[in-house]
């Protein structure tokens, strides 16, 4: 029988357990995966989407395991930040329109991808 995994009051009894400690001899089923956002958001915003659409993101935030308005604002972000290299083209567009691909190895790769 696994032992059950410890409480700890502080990073650093934590630390030194899992440093000095043989994980195999406990049991961690009663674990829950953590996910931490450090980046403050400040404004709340609403946002009218049709139904498919929305039942699209959440499917598409399941698959990659994030809540789905976390999925959101990481298409928002990764479709207004500059990068170095621009990975658009106006080559095989109309004149003054753009495609719009996502190339990355992020989660939500190909998530913005107007080509899907």
């Amino acid at each position: 029988m696994k032992k059950k995994f410890p409480d700890f009051k502080t990073d650093d009894e934590a630390e030194a357990f899992v440093k000095n400690a043989d994980l195999i001899e406990y049991d961690f089923s009663d674990m829950v995966p953590m996910r931490f956002e450090l980046k403050r958001k400040d404004t709340s915003i609403s946002l009218r989407l049709p139904e498919e659409l929305l039942e699209e993101v959440r499917i598409n935030a399941k698959r990659v395991g994030i809540p789905y308005q976390r999925f959101m604002r990481l298409a928002i972000e990764r479709a207004v930040k500059p990068r170095k290299q621009p990975r658009h083209t106006d080559e095989g567009t109309k004149k003054g329109s753009k495609s719009f691909v996502t190339q990355s190895s992020s989660p939500l790769k190909n998530s913005c991808n107007d080509e899907q």
